[in-house]
């Protein structure tokens, strides 16, 4: 599903369950920066147990940054990601895991996704280059110097995929970075880490929610374990409620919207509000602030979603009218993540029914209600849909089809009306003067009339540019003494410069000499300028509503016929028989998918090859007769990481495959050379941008493809025969650690074996020893525990004394996962009531033809609430303008609420597993006749890859090709827990609470020095690689090694010989070694 879309609704919605995270900031003592000592309590008040990293949310904004210069070097990108990493642990700093999960091999129903996305990314860095060469040309002919093109490694993102070099080399990489860690990092020192690379199968999130999976119900794990997952992909949300773990956290960066709420009315700065603003002066862009005017780059901070936070709102949201029996809220859940599937997820095209944008998931949850006692149980059990209750619910979806597409064809129209006035508008005000642009307009904040004092200052530059552009020195022609208005800019610019050089002593007419010569200076400005222009060349080019002809609507939903209309578009059916034909294949395969995705998010892969074989989703309406389905799937075997780069890549990127199979992938006499299109079609489907539309590229033959391959697998060399391998995960901790002796007896046991013998020897873990982790442990290939672990990235050192010991880990065995929290588990404090939920809303297409009218005849704009309250926006202006800290939101308004929700009775939400005793209150609210019965709960507080040093592991069995999984889910029956009533307790009002509430007196911690609150930007990332320690004068800060360029090796010798980057000539230091204490520089 959409990512900011998604998370957005979430947020505005359930707005407690995002809490912003507290980042300490390091001490600079003597111009020597400490580093943080992440062995300490964390400053956001709650100790987290295990930190999972979803690697492709680190890889990809490291590889190509959206806030500063793209990298030129692979050495570039891992460093940027190994200061990634050290972010997020000072953030959490887990004390028992770390787990670093980087996309392996996908099953075909994803691959279909990933290969639409890297064809359309190759096809855009054509335009784009195409374009920049244009941009190119303009400059020459215009006398305006360019630097040349530089060359780069990082020049293609498809190589993010596994079995690329840039993949393998990532894996040494990181395997580095964990034993540089673990060596000297006291706050590492206790923790395991796993690192589960390229090769080894499965998405990145979806293999760290096998492993939670099957460490929950086994001997030895902690009920209460908290969980932290850093990732960008909005489905992690639904991952996390599909585990049932409470204690559950989803780390991610705050998404900003431009000129939301995070603007200043005092110092017109962005990042705080009024209330916080310090009086601070801006800080300039350029010299003289010329490249100001814009929102200055900085390190975004970061947000916790609560997954226990979000359960509460949940738990109050689904209080369900006069249910037939007692709620399981467990199910509840279930049933909300399968609901949300609609909405879009990665492996089947969204319904065309159902928006996020338009509210689809408060119509979703809305229906459900409604439907609830109809459907007589609930839409799935654990990980199985019942399709007849699926079919009941979503046919209520579908009547209001007929609504949501007339009143989109409407604001379609209207979009496309306003459009076509700017662009007239446009055009006129160019006839007027061509010159006048409205970046010179400085803004100047003014209250009838006359200049606020909170107004920010223009710029020098801003100056220039408002005096120039409203006494234009040049002719009508643009040109003053024959030069043009850009070389008028660029010389102005120069003349501030040379105002302040000549107060020092220069002549100006030295100065202007000088500037002139200055080509370096010229050719960076020009450059930028060409990144500015290109940059908004392509974003014009993609809004399809600039376009001089627009696509034609032909299929005009919501108007008579738009269902046979869209069969025909989309699918080329045109008799009705045709039609229906398709229309039924189209809602089995959709099924399907629905099932195939239901059992991915709770059980794992049950078929590797499946996949949705149609660019369209069927209509909601068009679901019908499920049934009668019977559905099963085959497990099947995950392809080898080359034979998914032939499936997802396009011909362009056929440089990161070896020799014969890029020539299947560009020879024009390939017999699969239909599988690589170099232009192919881009339906927009409604849309705006060119990067929504669908991109209609020809699904993939499994069979012919490896057909094809199977004749060029005999030219790989070694190298290649490892990186097309299948692996396993590996395990890394320090000597000291209890789980080390383990390992060692293991290799002092088994280490004569053969390397294919080493496999198949596995010990099972103690999990007392490991911390509550079960599993098994197999022999990587050579020392376990490698001397000397030699530096893959140029400008870092060799690890000369190694302390760290890795071996190969296996997941427990497989066993159902229990939908429900363990018994055993401690709730949390209850933070959420029903005053902090917001009244229902308004269902988007309930809009009586146009907007939904007040009583008073005004209307209401879109997301605002009807009677006397204030919006969101109008809250936050009026906060703002009163410069008050904003406070919890209260949606409590009895006579608000009473005009929007009906008059009912609710059964509680209870637990059926008997492992804690639910209380019932019943409350009835002022205004209002309907009673609530809400659950409370009584808990105290208080209360085979390769192994970068000579150690490598081996190729993994896959499961058997023709293994058949049964999953009858046309003959589901409804089967209802055992239920379990609580006594009753009147719930009481509570305070509102602090923005983390504590739920384990353990973890309270005194303030600690140096943190600053979380809008405080973080300036350097993780600052030491050492962790923060008092400057001992007996400290030999020459045992460990350092970490900047400006410090070469202590020691050239050769590595082992399993170590491939042993044969490196780094070069030896020139310069001393850093003083004792002295952490990273």
């Amino acid at each position: 599903m959409g990512v900011p879309a998604f998370y957005r609704w979430l947020a505005e919605k359930y707005p407690m369950v995002v809490v912003d995270v507290v980042e300490e900031e390091p001490v600079e003592i003597e111009g020597i920066t400490i580093p943080i000592d992440t062995s300490k309590p964390n400053p956001n008040g709650l100790e987290y147990d295990n930190l999972y990293l979803d690697m492709n949310g680190i890889i990809h904004p490291c590889f190509h940054p959206e806030d500063r210069p793209a990298p030129t070097s692979f050495d570039e990108v891992f460093q940027c990601m190994f200061d990634y990493i050290d972010r997020l642990f000072v953030m959490v700093r887990p004390r028992k895991l770390l787990f670093m999960a980087i996309d392996g091999v996908a099953p075909r129903a994803k691959m279909n996704q990933q290969r639409s996305r890297r064809f359309r990314a190759a096809k855009d860095a054509a335009d784009a280059a195409a374009e920049e060469d244009r941009l190119r040309l303009e400059f020459e002919r215009e006398g305006r110097k360019l630097p040349p093109k530089k060359e780069s490694e990082v020049f293609d993102s498809n190589v993010i995929t596994p079995g690329t070099e840039f993949m393998d080399v990532l894996s040494v990489a990181l395997q580095y970075y964990i034993h540089l860690r673990l060596n000297y990092d006291p706050g590492w020192k206790n923790i395991k880490v796993i690192l589960s690379d390229a090769n080894v199968p499965g998405e990145g999130e979806h293999k760290i929610m096998s492993y939670i999976r099957l460490q929950r119900n086994l001997p030895g794990f902690d009920v209460n374990t908290r969980h932290c997952l850093y990732g960008l992909d909005a489905d992690l949300i639904m991952l996390a409620l599909a585990t049932h773990e409470v204690h559950f956290s989803i780390l991610r960066e705050i998404v900003f919207t431009p000129g939301q709420q995070d603007k200043c009315f005092l110092c017109g700065q962005m990042g705080h509000l009024a209330a916080d603003c310090q009086g601070n002066a801006k800080r300039k862009s350029g010299e003289f602030d010329e490249k100001g005017g814009g929102d200055e780059v900085a390190k975004k901070p970061y947000q916790f979603l609560n997954i226990w936070t979000l359960r509460e709102y949940l738990e109050y949201e689904f209080r369900l009218p006069n249910p037939p029996f007692e709620v399981d809220f467990e199910r509840i859940v279930d049933d909300f993540i399968f609901m949300c599937f609609f909405v879009g997820n990665d492996f089947l095209p969204h319904m065309p029914t159902l928006e996020i944008r338009e509210g689809a998931i408060n119509l979703l949850m809305a229906v459900y209600k409604k439907e609830f006692s109809a459907m007589d149980g609930y839409l799935t059990d654990s990980w199985k849909p019942n399709l007849s209750r699926v079919e009941h619910f979503i046919q209520a979806v579908g009547t209001y089809e007929d609504r949501i597409f007339q009143k989109r064809g409407r604001l379609h129209q209207r979009q496309a009306e306003r459009i076509k006035r700017e662009k007239a508008q446009a055009r006129r005000g160019d006839d007027i003067d061509p010159h006048v642009k409205p970046d010179h307009i400085v803004p100047v904040t003014r209250y009838k009339g006359s200049r606020l004092a909170s107004g920010a200052s223009p710029s020098p530059f801003q100056q220039m540019e408002s005096s120039r552009s409203s006494n234009p020195p040049f002719s009508r022609n643009g040109r003053e003494n024959g030069k043009t208005t850009p070389e008028i800019s660029r010389t102005s610019v120069r003349m501030l410069k040379v105002a302040r050089t000549s107060t020092e002593g220069a002549t100006i007419g030295g100065a202007i000499v000088e500037a002139e010569n200055s080509l370096e200076a010229e050719m960076t400005e020009n450059k930028e300028e060409l990144k500015t222009k290109l940059k908004g060349v392509l974003r014009d080019k993609s809004d399809l509503f600039n376009a001089e002809n627009p696509e034609e609507d032909k299929i005009k939903l919501g108007e008579p016929g738009w269902k046979e209309r869209y069969y025909d578009e989309k699918f080329s059916a045109k008799s009705p028989e045709e039609i229906e034909s398709v229309r039924k294949d189209v809602v089995v395969r959709y099924t399907e998918g629905l099932c195939w995705v239901m059992h991915y998010y709770y059980e794992g892969v049950c078929s590797w090859n499946w996949f949705y074989p149609y660019h369209y989703a069927p209509f909601a309406s068009d679901l019908k007769g499920l049934t009668q389905l019977n559905i099963e799937f085959r497990l099947g075997a995950p392809f080898k990481p080359f034979d998914q780069l032939m499936g997802v890549f396009p011909a362009a990127s056929a440089h990161a495959l070896p020799l014969h199979y890029r020539q299947l992938m560009s020879d024009p006499k390939s017999p699969i050379i239909d599988f690589y299109p170099t232009d192919f079609e881009v339906d927009m489907n409604g849309k705006r941008y060119s990067w929504q539309g669908v991109a209609k590229l020809p699904f993939i033959d499994e069979h012919r493809l490896l057909a094809q391959i199977e004749n060029v697998r005999h030219t790989l060399t070694e190298d290649e025969i490892r990186r097309n391998s299948v692996m396993f995960e590996l395990l890394f901790v320090n000597v000291s650690h209890p789980l080390s002796p383990y390992i060692f007896s293991l290799s002092n046991q088994h280490g004569q074996l053969s390397e294919k013998e080493h496999v198949e020897v596995k010990e099972k873990i103690d999990p007392v020893a490991s911390g509550g982790m079960n599993g098994y442990l197999s022999l990587c290939r050579g020392d376990p525990c490698p001397p000397v672990f030699r530096s893959p990235i140029k400008g870092l050192e060799d690890i000369m004394d190694n302390g760290v010991i890795c071996a190969i880990y296996k997941l427990p065995d497989a066993h159902k996962h229990i939908t429900r929290p363990p018994a055993g588990v401690a709730f949390p404090k209850k933070t959420v009531d029903i005053g902090d939920l917001k009244p229902p809303p308004v269902l988007w297409h309930q809009d009586n033809a146009g907007r939904r009218p007040l009583e008073n005849g005004r209307q209401n704009p879109p997301g605002s609430f009807s009677g006397r309250q204030l919006g969101e926006a109008a809250h936050r202006l009026v906060v703002n303008s009163l410069q008050v800290p904003m406070g919890r939101p209260r949606h409590d308004n009895a006579e608000a609420w009473s005009a929007h929700r009906p008059s009912y009775s609710a059964r509680s939400l209870s637990y059926a597993d008997g492992r804690h005793n639910p209380s019932k209150a019943e409350q009835h609210f002022a205004g209002q006749s309907q009673t609530y019965i809400a659950t409370e709960r009584r808990v105290e507080t208080g209360t085979s890859q390769r192994y970068a040093s000579p150690a490598t592991n081996y190729h993994y069995a896959g499961p058997a090709n023709h293994q058949v999984e049964r999953n009858e889910y046309g003959n589901n029956r409804h089967y209802d827990s055992q239920l379990h009533t609580g006594r009753n307790i009147q719930l009481e009002r509570r305070p509102p609470p602090q923005s983390y509430v504590q739920y384990d007196a353990r973890h309270t911690q005194p303030p600690i020095p140096g943190v600053l609150p979380s809008a405080a930007g973080y300036r350097d990332g993780y600052v030491g690689f050492h962790a923060q320690q008092p400057l001992d004068p007996h400290y030999d800060a020459r045992r460990g090694p350092t970490y900047s360029a400006s410090y070469g090796r202590t020691n050239s010798s050769l590595p082992p010989a399993a170590n491939r980057y042993g044969s490196l000539d780094r070069g030896l230091s020139k310069w001393p070694p850093p003083p004792p204490g002295y952490g990273r520089y």
